[in-house]
């Protein structure tokens, strides 16, 4: 079934992606805005395009939804195995993506300033000290999730 689903969606989100589908969507605006005075702009007239957008933006959300879980996905793989084969790179960023948005945060908060305080190495401003403690400051948190 997944597959299934994820072939099908691939391709709805592929020709959905193309200046054709737009240009369709685009004539049946222009064919129903045409009618309009056919049809005496009734209730009927405006209830079949306020059905038919409503509808195919109801499925469009879904298959959006599941080509960004896709794709997010297979970044964090491939971000992961870079981590992973990088000598100096630190493991424990494996899977952060499965944190809440608090703790990455805080991990984001501790990096931009390990990132600060190794801006400042090379003017000589940064203690060695102080580089460690930024670097332990990641570590730790790193550890605790």
């Amino acid at each position: 079934m997944d597959r299934f689903f994820t072939r099908i969606s691939s391709a709805i989100s592929a020709a959905a992606g193309q200046p054709l589908a737009f240009l369709t969507a685009l004539g049946v605006i222009a064919v129903w805005a045409v009618t309009g005075p056919i049809f005496d702009y009734s209730n009927t007239w405006q209830l079949i395009i306020n059905t038919g957008t409503t509808i195919i933006t109801f499925l469009m959300v879904f298959l959006i939804q599941n080509s960004q879980n896709r794709d997010g996905g297979a970044i964090q793989a491939k971000l992961d195995e870079l981590l992973r084969a990088v000598g100096d790179a630190r493991n424990q960023f494996i899977g952060i993506e499965h944190l809440s948005d608090r703790q990455i945060e805080l991990i984001r908060s501790a990096l931009e300033k390990q990132a600060k305080t190794d801006a400042t190495r090379g003017k000589g401003k940064a203690t060695k000290a102080k580089r460690k403690s930024a670097e332990d400051t990641v570590d730790r948190l790193l550890d605790r999730f």
